[in-house]
């Protein structure tokens, strides 16, 4: 899929950003959002307690920024992310959720690029 859109240079105050709630099967997650064509970039802090309320099969960028969390596989793999770690996946390439105890923030990307 081509891409005929362009982002010209800019900055992001996320301090500016507006926070969305988003409930977990338990727990709740906040999202700060920038959309662009074609591409998505996040702020998402999960809470003490959080766990997706479903199996993601999304292509993302994911960094953790503070805090911990586990990133589970409908395969039963289990791969815990801490500050400085991140992981990548294309879309369709496997069922993933995230779980944390003590509540995590990350920057999340994903778009296009990772069909």
């Amino acid at each position: 899929m081509e891409n005929n859109s362009n982002i010209p240079f800019q900055t992001i105050d996320w301090s500016t950003i507006a926070k969305t709630e988003h409930k977990g099967e338990t727990g709740t997650s906040w999202w700060q959002t920038v959309q662009f064509d074609g591409l998505r970039v996040r702020i998402v802090t999960y809470s003490p307690g959080y766990l997706a309320d479903h199996w993601c099969k999304k292509g993302h960028i994911v960094h953790c920024l503070e805090g911990e969390f586990i990133s589970e596989l409908i395969t039963f793999e289990k791969f815990t992310l801490t500050p400085g770690m991140t992981y990548v996946v294309s879309d369709e390439l496997s069922s993933h959720r995230s779980v944390t105890q003590n509540g995590v923030k990350l920057m999340i990307i994903d778009g296009d690029f990772l069909k």
